[in-house]
């Protein structure tokens, strides 16, 4: 297509068509003074009813008041050829930043300025891992990251930085001599890093190896995954068992438990405003968004922390870049490692200034340390922090459900009101929860018993063992009790899941634990190994070789012989597990148990494990 004489590619008329889509918000082809003065609202631009006319006035040349798409290229075209596209072009630039991508599910936009950051962040953090030096740096223009991602070793290896060894390197693809892998390994190691990534939390709604190995398409997806990598990231350390400082963050008429409920960024929140309330300042946020762009809260919070190495002098300009420049430079003096540029605080963007309060506080809490009477004093015991490998299997296993307003921090805390679990319910068995029947708002005591009566209710009904079990057990956080009710949910949804995938071996019938036994027994057998299982509990398994076995029966490519060790002693069991969990993932299967749970033969955890290895069973 051309605009006059001059011609435009099929990928550049993608891209402006896309961009001209962002501003079309009703879809009819053309931009209105509506629609153009929304857009420059969000982009902070906006100053009259008089600027918007005048803006399209200087594209709209048949002059019927609207700017169709046409209309935008004319103008493109007169900047490609060295003329001015005046105040609308600077518009259209402005809204670029915030590139528009067409997917499967409508539009999608993302922000230039966080895949910039994120492209630094991650060239920091895995500069110097030789396996990744193909890949770095990363630019921080353009889709870069996208690009880079393709062969999962870059995202693979910032998942073991985000939560250390939750990828096995032995499991890797890895380039040899200098040469790229081919794209049946890039999918192998794709569908690792997918599958890692949901067992420490990440939400991958629309996500598979081929949308990672084409990141340039689908940059709004990739974007998205990294995010929550970089949350995790620098939020992981962020509560009581790693700082039990954060007790003094306890308010008037709080108790502990109220401290556990919240989430590493409302702990944030009232972090940073514990030191504004120290330093005497009146001012307190309520958002990383618009409550922190004027860089007052920063700057007051940074010279709390040190006032020798950070000042206030950013409040003496009213120049908000000077004052975003000055904030930084102070967290570069206390050692913070940060990624975030002056546009972004000045922006209010959220992700970003999370990010830095994040890298603050790790760097420097400023939280004095309690004593040992103090500790005594609020009781605060390894149980209180919710850190189980079981609390933290169930946890992981309801945040990969992905349900829609559901993200469990706390399984204890987060589950007491029984909302949660009745929609963890009506997702692993659709239409079970009558809704009408659910106090949606469960604002006191009463309320969230009504809906703990229902859970075990329908519980009951799947058959579930609740002897003993009462709605009032749940809402007032019984460990063992909740733990116990969970569990029977996470085996039900897996032997459901596993009827539905191998329907053909099995015929509808409801599956066992025998029947998951025979089968692993048969399968290996079938490859002639000789390992076998007796059940779920037995000691043998701690070696992981039969693991080892069942996955080389189901791929005899997958499992390298050299990374296994004779497992005859704790330190070689654990190198197996690890090994094993991974390899299994390389496969598609989705895993939460730790390698701990194989080396100590808990029948549990081992139970999903086979039946997610059963799962992926093509044969």
């Amino acid at each position: 297509m051309s605009a006059g004489d001059f011609k435009f590619s099929d990928d550049e008329l993608k891209e402006y068509k896309t961009v001209f889509d962002s501003f079309d918000a009703d879809g009819n082809g053309n931009v209105d003074a509506n629609e153009l003065t929304a857009v420059l609202k969000n982009l902070k631009m906006y100053q009259s009813a008089k600027q918007v006319a005048d803006l399209l006035a200087e594209v709209d040349k048949d002059k019927n008041g609207t700017v169709e798409f046409n209309e935008l290229l004319d103008m493109i075209m007169n900047i490609k050829k060295g003329g001015s596209g005046g105040g609308f072009a600077k518009v259209y630039s402005k809204q670029k930043e915030l590139i528009q991508v067409k997917g499967a599910s409508g539009l999608h936009s993302f922000s230039e300025e966080e895949m910039a950051a994120f492209s630094e962040h991650l060239t920091n953090c895995l500069t110097g891992d030789a396996d990744v030096k193909h890949l770095l740096p990363i630019e921080e223009k353009g889709l870069d990251l996208c690009v880079k991602v393709k062969d999962g070793l870059l995202l693979s290896k910032f998942i073991n930085i985000a939560v250390k060894d939750t990828i096995d390197p032995r499991a890797l693809n890895l380039r040899k001599g200098g040469k790229e892998i081919g794209n049946f390994q890039m999918s192998e190691n794709q569908t690792l890093c997918i599958s890692a990534a949901k067992s420490i939390g990440v939400q991958t709604v629309n996500l598979g190896p081929s949308e990672m190995m084409d990141g340039a398409k689908y940059p709004h997806i990739v974007l998205g995954l990294v995010w929550q990598l970089v949350k995790i990231q620098l939020l992981d350390s962020i509560n009581l068992k790693n700082h039990p400082e954060l007790i003094r963050l306890l308010e008037e008429g709080e108790e502990l438990s109220d401290l556990l409920k919240l989430p590493p960024d409302q702990l944030l929140l009232r972090w940073v405003n514990y030191h504004l309330k120290n330093a005497g300042h009146p001012k307190r946020i309520k958002n990383f968004g618009g409550d922190i762009k004027d860089s007052e809260a920063y700057t007051v919070l940074l010279n709390q922390l040190s006032p020798g190495k950070c000042d206030k002098s950013a409040l003496s300009t009213s120049d908000m870049g000077t004052r975003a420049g000055k904030v930084i430079q102070n967290a570069k003096n206390l050692e913070v490692k940060t990624f975030i540029k002056p546009r972004d605080i000045i922006a209010g963007n959220p992700r970003l200034n999370l990010a830095f309060a994040a890298a603050i506080f790790n760097q420097c809490p400023g939280l004095d340390p309690l004593t040992q009477e103090e500790l005594d004093k609020a009781g605060l015991m390894e149980d209180d922090f919710g850190d189980s490998r079981e609390e933290r299997a169930f946890r992981m296993w309801i945040n990969s459900l992905n349900i829609d307003g559901v993200y469990v921090n706390s399984l204890y805390d987060d589950c007491q009101d029984g909302l949660v679990l009745l929609k963890v319910m009506d997702k692993v068995q659709p239409g079970i929860v009558v809704w009408k029947n659910v106090e949606k708002n469960p604002n006191n005591k009463f309320k969230k018993v009504s809906n703990c009566n229902y859970v075990v209710v329908l519980g009951r009904s799947l058959k579930f063992s609740l002897v003993g079990i009462g709605g009032s057990d749940i809402a007032v956080g019984n460990k063992k009790l909740l733990l116990a009710l969970v569990w029977q949910l996470m085996r039900f949804h897996t032997l459901k899941f596993l009827a539905e995938v191998q329907s053909k071996k099995f015929g509808g019938k409801e599956v066992t634990d025998d029947m998951i036994v025979e089968w692993a027994n048969n399968r290996v057998k079938s490859a002639s190994r000789t390992t076998k299982m007796t059940s779920f509990k037995d000691p043998s398994l701690a070696s992981g070789i039969f693991f080892m076995d069942l996955l080389f029966a189901i791929e005899s490519r997958i499992v390298n012989w050299d990374f296994v060790t004779p497992g005859d002693n704790k330190e070689n069991q654990l190198l197996n597990a690890k090994y094993a969990i991974s390899v299994a993932r390389k496969l598609g299967a989705t895993i939460f148990l730790l390698p701990e749970d194989i080396v100590e033969v808990k029948p549990k955890m081992i139970m999903t494990f086979v039946a997610s290895i059963m799962s992926i069973d093509k044969k």
